[in-house]
């Protein structure tokens, strides 16, 4: 019985516990890749608001200062 228990043991639960352990592993290590991506995500999309905000405002400006031109053209 003892014998029994020892292959089993040995060819059935060790091995589904190596391979439980490697997936746990393996998840973990997609995890933090997942959480990576994720932050490298966000600083992109934060940096892409930004630069479109400058863009804005510089085209803002550049309206006002043509507005600004076409008024002086108008008065002369």
């Amino acid at each position: 019985m003892y014998e029994m228990v020892d292959l089993i043991m040995q060819w059935l639960v060790a091995p589904v516990i190596v391979v439980v352990w490697h997936l746990f592993s393996r998840c973990n290590k997609h995890e933090t890749e997942i959480a990576v991506l994720k932050s490298q995500l966000e600083s992109s999309k934060v940096s892409y608001d930004r630069e479109m905000k400058e863009m804005k405002e510089t085209i803002k400006a550049i309206f006002v200062k043509l507005d600004s031109i076409e008024q002086s053209l108008r008065e002369r």
